[in-house]
């Protein structure tokens, strides 16, 4: 297990830098094994030191790069395949471990497509709002799956928000409640872009 401060989605890409010993080893065990190890978002702490809140819903990266530095670091690229619950969380020996059950998505249904269009409409009216407010956003020309569950995971990951309501969005039952919960906050992301460039 990989705690991290940010939120990793299924099909998206996660970069890492890896410096700390322990994950230097994790990042070892991994590459001789099946490449694979959960991300989860630490609600609450610092992964440092110990003490940290970890979320119980993650999702598992496999590892598709890795470059070993002379130093022993790790520069890798995982890609998001699913998700998980955590039953338990095991003791840190030397990295963090835990016993986990997938927990696929329900169902999407062909009646989404239409919602899941309008969605993404409006993410790129926000993304645009953001573009010209000065926001660090990803630009409203991003390519997004035609899958509404792809699509769901996808919009979440480059909507502009927050970790804790990222972490809401993959927490989401399914694709249904997840674009329900995004078209909430990008309509509150709207709002604050709007009054940021005088449009309110």
């Amino acid at each position: 297990m990989f705690p991290l401060g940010s939120v990793l989605f299924p099909t998206m890409v996660l970069p890492l830098h890896v410096f700390e010993d322990r994950y230097r080893a994790l990042v070892a065990d991994c590459l001789e094994g099946d490449k694979e190890f959960g991300v989860c978002l630490i609600e609450r702490g610092h992964e440092v030191g110990g003490g940290d809140v970890r979320s119980g819903i993650g999702t598992v990266a496999q590892i598709v790069d890795a470059q070993r530095f002379p130093d022993g670091r790790w520069a890798i690229a995982g890609v998001g395949t699913w998700r998980f619950r955590v039953d338990t969380w095991r003791e840190d020996a030397p990295y963090p471990t835990a016993e986990v059950h997938d927990w696929p998505d329900e169902p999407a249904g062909s009646s989404l497509d239409e919602r899941c269009e309008q969605t993404l409409a409006q993410l790129r009216r926000v993304l645009a709002l953001g573009t010209e407010a000065g926001a660090a956003v990803t630009a409203p020309t991003v390519e997004i799956a035609e899958d509404p569950l792809v699509a769901s995971y996808q919009m979440s990951a480059v909507s502009p928000t927050g970790s804790f309501d990222r972490q809401r969005l993959l927490a989401a039952p399914g694709p249904s409640q997840r674009l329900s919960l995004l078209a909430e906050l990008l309509g509150a992301a709207e709002e604050d872009f709007a009054r940021q460039i005088g449009l309110e």
